[in-house]
């Protein structure tokens, strides 16, 4: 099932989407100058795909903090918080699948980079089990992948930088989908750009970020020009997510905004007072030194206080949201789940997708079936896909409960291809043949499915015979079943 973004229209007025599940696969880099519209692009992704997927900001001037108000982001203030604690948040984010803003607002350069590190880190660091789809934003991102150290220790770059480069290189596998933003391409580390497959451009005028970004996007140095002409919130669109040729897209409106705004011109005072000099000069000397704003000093709560009161909070706020629904009847959830795993096995990429991401599809189209909440977790969800790759698409524990018991302590991945010789066994049908075992275990080597038939068949789960012709049939002992040769 695809999940479109929108973003915006192109010239011609038509909608310019994005595709959420490739974008999941493929990454997104965004460049601009200051101005060009950056911060409203990634505003307008974030809302119109929040409630699809978990995301993850990392927001060096806490611009991103509107959002949990109506949105329900969890905001984290770093500066609150030390290294050790913030890698143990960014590993509850991932237990929990909770949305978080991460303000480094009132964090130095060095800290804002250790920080950052630190928190992706955790995240690609969690356990295979919480490897759940995220998008994750970092804006000003050559601040944390920089080509250069700068006035930062080295030591502190290069933590930074190796933490982006695990998002952005290595993290689709772990369900991580970076998103990045810069101002400079020039200044952004060519490895961490290099792995994004979609690209937004916006208005920028040193020829070096011109070249670069035409480069990206598949143009002529000629072409490079119309760059520099884009209006702010005009972007060139680029990649599988988006459109397969360049594009220009108008980014479209958004419901909320960063705290402080967008500072306006407002009128000079029309006359000058006449003693403009005693204003400035007098009495300078014995005039007070200006006091600085006054800072709060915020109480210490202990990490596991906060997050629990923030998930209480957040989850309040989505029961609250949501009206009463009458309880769906089990079995029109059961037939929902059926139709849902068969239209997943009948598509013929799902054999080379994650569990994780087929979990979420799942989910989807669940939502889509009239049932609001996924009515499996994602290892029960793994067995009944198992059994749907068999063509037992029914609850396991309805007519399979006995098949499942004699072949307990098999792996789950192994399950499909058990079942599926189980079916053909108590059907008394022909046996299935070594491509409809590879089918079912996911894969299209024969000599994997021969190797795995044989490893059932060393924990005594099933009997394979060969008969003078050539002919196989399998057999289940404990059950007494036993296909036709074939």
């Amino acid at each position: 099932m695809t999940v479109s973004v929108d973003m915006g229209t192109d010239l011609s007025g038509q909608p310019v989407t994005i595709d959420l599940e490739e974008l999941l696969a493929t990454r997104l880099l965004v460049q601009g100058n200051s101005g060009s519209g950056k911060s409203h692009l990634l505003r307008r992704l974030l809302e119109k795909s929040a409630g699809q997927v978990q995301q993850v900001i990392v927001d060096p001037e806490g611009e991103f903090v509107t959002l949990a108000d109506k949105y329900g982001h969890v905001a984290i203030e770093a500066s609150d918080h030390s290294e050790t604690e913030i890698a143990k948040l960014a590993a509850r984010v991932r237990e929990h699948r909770l949305s978080v803003v991460l303000s480094l607002e009132g964090l130095e350069a060095d800290g804002q980079m250790r920080c950052a590190a630190a928190f992706l880190n955790g995240l690609f660091d969690a356990p295979r089990d919480h490897w759940f789809p995220m998008l994750v934003v970092v804006d000003e991102a050559q601040m944390f992948a920089p080509t250069s150290g700068g006035e930062v220790p080295e030591e502190v770059r290069r933590a930074s930088l190796g933490a982006m480069t695990n998002l952005m290189c290595r993290g689709r596998k772990r369900g991580l989908a970076g998103i990045i933003a810069t101002q400079r391409l020039a200044k952004l580390a060519k490895n961490v750009a290099a792995e994004a497959s979609n690209f937004l451009m916006g208005r920028t005028f040193l020829d070096i970020d011109m070249a670069r970004a035409a480069d990206l996007l598949g143009m002529e140095r000629r072409q490079a020009e119309q760059i520099r002409d884009l209006d702010c919130g005009q972007f060139l669109g680029l990649g599988p997510a988006i459109t397969r040729r360049p594009l220009k897209v108008k980014i479209g409106a958004v419901e909320t905004g960063p705290r402080e705004g967008t500072p306006k011109l407002m009128p000079l005072p029309e006359a000058a007072p006449e003693n403009v000099d005693s204003l400035l000069f007098d009495g300078l000397e014995d005039a007070p030194m200006p006091a600085p704003p006054p800072k709060a000093e915020p109480k210490p709560i202990p990490s596991e206080q906060m997050m629990a009161d923030l998930a209480a909070s957040v989850q309040a706020k989505r029961n609250a949201a949501q009206p009463d629904v009458p309880e769906a009847d089990p079995q029109e959830v059961a037939a929902v789940v059926a139709k849902v795993l068969e239209d997943i096995v009948a598509d013929e990429d799902s054999a080379n997708r994650p569990t994780s991401l087929l979990f979420q599809d799942f989910s989807v189209r669940c939502r889509m079936g009239g049932v609001p909440q996924a009515p499996l977790d994602l290892a029960e969800f793994t067995r009944r896909l198992s059994a749907a790759r068999a063509g037992i698409y029914s609850s396991l524990d309805e007519e399979w409960g006995d098949a499942i018991a004699a072949a307990d302590g098999l792996p789950e991945d192994m399950l499909g291809p058990y079942l599926l010789l189980a079916r053909a066994a108590r059907d008394g049908a022909p046996c299935p043949s070594d491509e409809d075992i590879a089918q079912s275990y996911g894969t299209a080597s024969l000599g994997r499915a021969r190797r795995l038939v044989s490893y059932i068949e060393s924990r005594e789960l099933i009997v394979t015979r060969t008969d003078l012709s050539g002919k196989r049939s399998i057999a289940i002992p404990a059950l007494g079943w036993t296909t036709a040769a074939a």
